[in-house]
C-alpha cells in the first residue's frame, strides 16, 4: 500500500503490528507533546472495532479525532464554551470527509461484520478485511490528519 506521509506510513505500520486502528492512527498522529506513544497506545486501546468490537464509529477516526482533540482541543479544556463550536467544526469536517469517501463511519457498515461475535470475525478473516479494508482506512485517516493541518495549538 502506498502511503503519502510520514503520519499515515507510521500508521500502517503500528497497525500492521497488531496494534488496533485507533491505537494506530492517534499514535501516528498526535502532535502534543503531553504524553508517550506508549501512553497514546494505552489510551485509544478500547476503540478498535467501533469501541470494543461492538461495530459503533470507526476505531481509525476515532484515533484522528483524539489526535484533533489533544491537538486543538486546549481551548475547550480552559472554557468549554468558547472553545466548543471551532472543535466541533473540525470534528465534523474530519468526520464528514470520512463518511464521503468511504460511504459509512460505523465499522459494522464499513466491514459487513459483526465484530462482537465470533461469525463476524471469523468472516473479516475469511474476506482479509484487515489488509483488504482496515489497512486503507487506517491509512486515510492518518492522511486526513494531516490534510486537514492538525497542529498543537497553545
Amino acid at each position: 500500500m502506498l502511503v503519502s506521509n510520514r503520519q499515515s506510513q507510521r500508521a500502517v505500520e503500528l497497525f500492521s503490528r497488531n496494534y488496533n486502528c485507533a491505537q494506530s492512527v492517534y499514535a501516528a498522529c498526535a502532535t502534543g507533546k503531553g504524553l508517550s506513544e506508549a501512553q497514546r497506545l494505552a489510551l485509544a486501546a478500547p476503540f478498535g472495532g467501533g469501541v470494543a468490537r461492538q461495530g459503533e464509529i470507526c476505531g481509525a477516526l476515532t484515533g484522528a479525532l483524539l489526535a484533533l482533540g489533544e491537538a486543538e482541543g486546549k481551548a475547550m479544556a480552559a472554557d468549554p464554551v468558547a472553545g466548543r463550536n471551532a472543535l466541533y467544526e473540525r470534528a465534523r469536517q474530519m468526520t464528514e470527509a470520512f463518511r464521503e469517501t468511504h460511504g459509512a463511519i460505523l465499522c459494522r457498515e464499513l466491514t459487513g461484520c459483526a465484530l462482537d461475535t465470533e461469525a463476524g470475525r471469523s468472516s473479516f478473516n475469511e474476506r482479509g478485511l484487515h489488509e483488504k479494508l482496515c489497512t486503507k482506512l487506517v491509512a486515510f485517516a492518518a492522511e486526513q490528519v494531516v490534510t486537514m493541518g492538525v497542529s498543537a495549538k497553545s
